[in-house]
């Protein structure tokens, strides 16, 4: 094994400050929503579109940076037999103490069903989330734009969907994190430090 500097610093950086915005929105959606009642409406408004203008800012510079270093190309699918053997180690080969069929490094940071479940986050779930958002934020002005057949009901209905996928994909995420390596967190470590042990 050899200890490899895994994600730069604005990845990190990047990484973090997008879990805990998206977390507090979360939070403050579900306080919206009047599903629980940690501080008013009117507060919960507030933070939530602070915290979705920010999120929205650093999305658009991570695209920046994702371009312009080339770490887009980290989001490429793989071939669908990569995929299909990903879904057979975590369906039944995680359990039968199998070896993991994908081997990590610097040009490859994720596995093949990583890639497609990162590439549906940045362009299904994230988009659909912004444009809900700005939709329910601008309602009173889509009749300028020539959306005035757009109904409220169907904007927030889409953005609740869009952040419950959101919640579906943290969730997913945090479990694969604390519990695809042999040692528990190390990911989650990684992503703290930048290094990360991997095959030489």
């Amino acid at each position: 094994m050899a200890k490899v500097m895994m994600y730069a610093r604005f990845e990190r950086f990047w990484h973090w400050s997008q879990a805990a915005l998206i977390i507090t929105m979360l939070v403050t959606g579900f306080n919206i929503h009047g599903s629980i009642s940690l501080m008013s409406f009117e507060q919960a408004i507030d933070i939530h579109t602070l915290c979705a203008w920010t999120l929205i800012g650093l999305w658009v510079f991570a695209w920046f940076w994702h371009i312009t270093t080339g770490e887009w190309r980290q989001y490429i699918p793989s071939t669908p037999e990569r995929i299909l053997a990903m879904v057979r180690y975590y369906a039944f080969g995680i359990f039968q103490g199998k070896s993991h069929p994908f081997h990590k490094d610097r040009s490859h940071k994720h596995n093949p069903l990583q890639r497609l479940a990162y590439l549906g986050l940045h362009i299904l779930i994230g988009p659909a989330i912004w444009i809900s958002g700005l939709f329910y934020l601008f309602f009173g002005d889509l009749k300028a734009l020539g959306l005035d057949g757009l109904s409220l009901e169907v904007v927030a209905i889409t953005h609740t969907a869009a952040a419950f996928l959101m919640l579906v994909f943290l969730i997913a995420h945090l479990y694969l994190a604390l519990t695809m390596s042999d040692k528990f967190g190390a990911y989650v470590k990684a992503m703290i430090t930048g290094y990360e042990e991997v095959d030489e």
